[in-house]
């Protein structure tokens, strides 16, 4: 497989730089955060060489890559996007910054 390709067709599909926040991995997933769900094909990502699935949860965007692959593609990623590495709470920080508050009962 080759990760460059892989991390520069994710980069490309999510919007490029302008519209990411924070990027991170798991051991299976490369979890971002975007600023505009809406710039993502997700179609298009899920054909991705190397991708075995996309979903969004809690704000994150999380592409399943596999264990030993994603820390591989995460390390091209943030070369080609020119981002900084962050931990998976500093993702899940930034995504629940974009969640609209919950109203609590009264």
């Amino acid at each position: 497989m080759d990760y460059r390709k892989c991390a520069q067709e994710i980069y490309d599909l999510v919007g490029k730089r302008e519209n990411l926040v924070s990027a991170a991995h798991c051991a299976t997933r490369l979890r971002l955060v975007t600023n505009d769900n809406s710039k993502v094909n997700i179609k298009k990502l899920e054909d991705v060489d190397g991708v075995k699935g996309v979903f969004s949860s809690n704000g994150q965007l999380q592409i399943i890559i596999g264990t030993g692959t994603v820390n591989k593609v995460y390390d091209e990623f943030l070369a080609i996007s020119g981002m900084t590495a962050a931990t998976k709470a500093d993702v899940k920080a930034a995504a629940a910054a974009k969640q609209p508050l919950k109203s609590s009962p009264l």
